[in-house]
């Protein structure tokens, strides 16, 4: 079996199912790469310490947005369990002064099951969501070296956020999605972002809050840039390889979204 890619994408709200772009863009991205055996998602939407293991049955998605439309909270991924690779991610994860907990009710959250309706609308690869116990790139980094190993077994290790993510400032634009526009602290960061990911400048990104124009006004709060770490760590073997795979912006936040091998 060949080693399977690792990706950060950026998941977008709810909505993103009403953009006829961007979802043929995730259909077109899984078309192109190996079929997983099954998938391990870290999204932005899962803060938990210690480090948690989220269902390996199926059970009910997690909504966890207000204020969309009923539909919204009707959608459905009653994708298979993966009891199997929660046992190998435990075998991975823990050590000393690692510890993991289970939370066997929780379900997929938007920034696992909104992008993967698009991507793996049958719903038939087995899915499980970790949760990430800390926001520290660097910590997040060796959690991705520590899970690369699964790559070879043919998993899916998939970061899951927004490459800016400023919602405060996105809200004003929120009915007009794609059309909104980009203010420049998004189209600055995006483009750094791009230029340190294409330049392997791994230094750089760890330190982003730092370098990079605008860092702290295209992420308040860090935790959509940070799976991103993740997918770093378990690619880090291919970081030559890498390259984006989905850029432009939506309600004016960058969508960058990238692949390593």
């Amino acid at each position: 079996m060949s080693r399977m890619p690792t990706i950060y994408l950026s998941h977008g709200a709810p909505p993103l199912a009403d953009d006829a772009l961007w979802t043929r863009q995730l259909a077109d991205w899984s078309r192109d790469l190996p079929r997983p055996t099954a998938i391990l998602v870290v999204s932005a939407h899962w803060e938990n310490a210690p480090l948690a293991i989220g269902a390996t049955t199926t059970v009910p998605l997690y909504y966890d947005f207000g204020g969309f439309a009923q539909r919204y909270y009707e959608v459905q991924y009653p994708a298979p369990g993966a009891p199997e690779l929660a046992a190998k991610v435990r075998d991975l994860l823990r050590g000393p002064g690692r510890p993991l907990a289970d939370v066997p009710d929780r379900g997929l959250d938007h920034g696992a099951y909104v992008p993967l309706v698009e991507m793996y609308p049958d719903a038939d690869i087995p899915v499980l969501q970790i949760s990430m116990p800390t926001l520290d790139p660097r910590e997040l980094m060796a959690i991705g070296r520590r899970l690369a190993p699964l790559r070879d077994e043919g998993v899916l290790i998939m970061g899951s956020g927004f490459f800016t993510h400023n919602l405060r400032a996105a809200m004003p634009f929120m009915q007009l999605g794609a059309d909104a526009p980009v203010q420049g602290w998004s189209a600055e960061f995006d483009d750094w972002g791009r230029a340190a990911l294409d330049s392997g400048d791994v230094d750089s990104l760890l330190d982003f809050l730092a370098k990079a124009p605008s860092g702290r006004m295209a992420h308040p709060r860090t935790e959509h840039f940070a799976p991103l770490f993740v997918t770093l760590g378990a690619g880090e073997a291919d970081l030559a390889e890498q390259r984006t795979v989905i850029d432009g912006f939506w309600l004016g936040l960058a969508k960058r979204s990238v692949q390593l091998g």
